[in-house]
């Protein structure tokens, strides 16, 4: 005893038209900071926007030391947390 389902055409409730298309709404991917620094282009030239998201302030020197084999160690990255928090320039004024 399988049941039976009957496809249900459905119209546009305003137009009434049966020609519908379904459309996928826009989504976003969220990256780990792994991620991003491995696709990170230290030589591509940036614009204003990238600068303006917080999640990208060290991103250059995080990549170029690692190309360089260097490990900036902690105090690098409790400061570019201060940095990308805004905490940072509280503490120089």
């Amino acid at each position: 005893m399988g049941s039976s389902r009957r496809r249900e055409r459905r119209g546009c409730p305003q137009c009434k038209s049966a020609r519908l298309r379904r459309v996928m709404s826009s989504f976003a991917v969220v990256e780990s900071e792994a991620s991003r620094l491995a696709s990170f282009d230290a030589s591509k030239p940036r614009d204003d926007s990238y600068y303006r998201d917080s999640r990208n302030v060290g991103m250059w020197a995080k990549k170029r030391a690692k190309e360089m084999g260097v490990d900036l160690g902690s105090k690098f990255e409790a400061t570019v947390e201060k940095a990308r928090s805004g905490k940072l320039i509280k503490e120089m004024i």
